[in-house]
C-alpha cells in the first residue's frame, strides 16, 4: 500500500494548530506494515510421526505420569533429530489415545512440531519442572516474574508450531492447563495471577510459547488454550506468520495476552480467533525497536483489546491494523476485565515514541474504552522515558452495542509530548470523551475531540485516504 498524504492545498490550513501544536504538525502517511509478501503457510512433510499413549477427558492424568511426564524425551528427541531438515515432528492419536504430556520443550532451528486435529499436547503441572536459573520460585508470587521458563521455546530460524486442520474445521491443540491446580497443591495457575495482581505483585507462571531470536517462524492452524500465563511472544526475531490461530482461555483469566511481537519486525498476524484474559495483541518496543506488523482479518473476544505497549522505549512504527473484529464479551458470556477496543498505553518509565499506526475497517461491539491513546498507564516516578503518539490514523470505525458509559481516550503527555490523531469515517455508538495534549484531525467523524487541556480539533476539507464507515458483522468463535 502506498503512503498517502493530504492534499497539499489542505496541509496549510489544516496542520497549522496554533503555538501548542505547531511543532507537531505533520502530513499523515498511512501504515505499510509488514514488509514481507505473506501468504498461508503450509504443513511440511514430516520428518518423524509419533502416537499418543495417553487420553483424558477432564485434562488430569494419572498420579505417576503428571510428577513424571511421559512423553518429554521423545518429543524432545524427535526435535533434536530433525533439527535442520525443515521438516515436522508430528504428534497424532491412535485409536482411543488423544494425548500428550510433556514437561518444557525446545523447538530447534529447521525443524516444525505438528500437532494432528484431534490431538493434544498438554503442559506439566509441575511448577519445578520449568524453573528457571533466576532467583524467583516458579509457581511462587515476588516482585519479579522470571521464574519460569516457557512450555515451549522456540530457538532456531525457519521453524515453527503447527496444526493439521481436517475437514471438519478441527485442528491440533496445546493445552496449558491454567485452569488446573498447581502439582502438590489447591491453587491453579489462574488463582496464583489473580492473588499476584490483589496483593501488586508478580506470578511466576510460564508463558506457553517463546520464540526467541527465531528468524522467519510460523505459528498455524494450531488451537492454544487455557495458558497459564502469555499464550505466544514473538521476540528479537525478523519475519513471523501466525495464520488460522485460535486462542480460547477465558477472560477472567488474568495476565493470559494473546499475541505479543517485541523488538521485533515483519510480523503478520492473519485470519486468527483470539480471546484470554489480557491483551489480544500486545505490540511491544521494550527491549528494542519493533516495526513492519500487519494485524488483519482477526477476530477478538473479551480481551484488554488490540494493543500496542505498554513497553515502548526502544520505539513501535510502522504497524499496520486492518479489517478486525473486536467484542467485549468471550465465547462464555464472561466480560473482559479492562474492555478496551483499538489501545496504546504506556508511561513515563517505559515509554518511546509510537508512530504510523494505521486502524483500517475495525468494528467493535460491547467495548467500553473504543479509542484509548493513554500514556498514563501506569504510575511512575520516573519521565526517563516518556510516551509520545505520531501519525496515528483510524480509518473505518464502527461500534455499536457499546458498553454502558462507553468513552474514548485521546490524550498525550503534555504540550512538549502531544499525541497527534487523525480521524476519517468514524461512527460510534458514544461520542464521549476525555482528551489533553492532542492535535487531533476528523473527516466524517462523530467523534470530534475539541475541549481538554491542549486540545485542538482540525476539520479536514478531504479524507487522507478514500474509506467508508465499515458494515460489520460479528463471527462466534469457531468450535475447537
Amino acid at each position: 500500500m502506498p503512503r498517502l498524504t493530504i492534499a497539499a492545498a489542505a496541509t496549510a490550513a489544516a496542520l497549522v494548530f496554533g503555538t501548542l501544536a505547531a511543532t507537531t504538525a505533520q502530513a499523515a502517511s498511512v501504515a505499510t506494515g509488514d514488509s514481507r509478501s505473506v501468504s498461508q503457510p503450509a504443513v511440511p512433510s514430516v520428518c518423524q510421526t509419533l502416537t499418543a499413549n495417553l487420553a483424558t477427558s477432564n485434562e488430569q492424568f494419572s498420579s505417576s505420569n503428571e510428577a513424571s511426564p511421559p512423553d518429554t524425551s521423545r518429543i524432545q528427541n524427535a526435535l533434536n533429530a530433525c533439527k535442520g531438515t525443515n521438516k515436522a515432528v508430528e504428534l497424532t492419536n491412535s485409536g482411543g489415545n488423544n494425548a500428550f504430556l510433556s514437561a518444557p520443550l525446545t523447538v530447534p532451528s529447521g525443524v516444525y512440531l505438528v500437532i494432528n486435529a484431534g490431538t493434544t499436547l498438554y503442559a506439566t503441572r509441575v511448577a519445578s519442572q520449568y524453573q528457571s536459573s533466576s532467583s524467583d520460585t516458579c509457581g511462587a508470587i515476588s516482585s519479579s516474574d522470571n521464574g519460569c521458563n516457557p512450555f515451549i521455546k522456540v530457538s532456531g530460524a525457519n521453524s515453527g508450531i503447527e496444526g493439521i486442520r481436517n475437514s471438519s474445521g478441527s485442528q491440533g491443540t496445546i493445552d496449558g492447563r491454567g485452569g488446573q491446580s498447581i502439582w502438590g497443591t489447591s491453587t491453579t495457575w489462574w488463582q496464583l495471577a489473580t492473588t499476584a495482581g490483589n496483593e501488586n505483585e508478580k506470578q511466576n507462571n510460564p508463558r506457553l510459547i517463546v520464540f526467541s531470536g527465531a528468524n522467519n517462524a510460523t505459528l498455524y492452524n494450531i488451537n492454544l488454550v487455557n495458558a497459564a500465563f502469555f499464550h505466544v511472544t514473538y521476540k528479537s526475531g525478523n519475519g513471523f506468520t501466525a495464520w488460522g490461530v485460535r486462542i480460547k482461555t477465558p477472560a477472567t483469566a488474568r495476565n493470559t495476552d494473546g499475541i505479543d511481537p517485541d523488538a521485533s519486525s515483519n510480523v503478520t498476524v492473519e485470519n486468527s480467533y483470539i480471546q484470554d484474559g489480557d491483551d489480544g495483541i500486545a505490540i511491544k518496543g521494550g527491549s528494542g525497536a519493533t516495526s513492519n506488523v500487519t494485524i488483519v482479518n482477526d477476530h477478538f473476544y473479551g480481551t484488554h483489546g488490540i494493543s500496542i505497549g505498554s513497553e515502548t522505549n526502544d520505539g513501535v512504527t510502522n504497524i499496520l491494523v486492518k479489517n478486525n473484529t473486536v467484542q467485549g464479551t468471550d465465547s462464555s458470556g464472561n466480560v473482559s476485565t479492562l474492555n478496551s477496543g483499538l489501545r496504546i498505553k504506556s508511561y513515563p518509565s517505559k515509554g518511546g515514541t509510537v508512530s504510523t499506526v494505521t486502524y483500517i475497517n475495525t468494528c467493535e461491539s460491547g467495548i467500553a474504552h473504543l479509542i484509548e491513546l493513554n500514556p498514563r498507564y501506569s504510575s511512575s516516578s520516573s519521565t526517563s522515558n516518556i510516551p509520545e503518539f505520531t501519525n496515528i490514523i483510524v480509518d473505518g470505525l464502527k461500534s455499536q452495542n457499546s458498553a454502558s458509559g462507553a468513552t474514548s481516550i485521546i490524550e498525550g503527555y503534555n504540550s512538549s509530548h502531544i499525541t497527534g490523531l487523525t480521524l476519517q469515517y468514524v461512527s460510534l455508538d458514544s461520542s464521549s470523551y476525555t482528551a489533553q495534549y492532542a492535535a487531533v484531525s476528523t473527516y466524517s467523524s462523530s467523534l470530534n475531540p475539541s475541549s481538554g487541556t491542549g486540545v485542538t480539533l482540525t476539520k479536514l476539507s478531504s479524507p487522507v485516504t478514500s474509506g467508508s464507515v465499515p458494515s460489520c458483522s460479528f463471527p462466534s468463535f469457531p468450535s475447537l
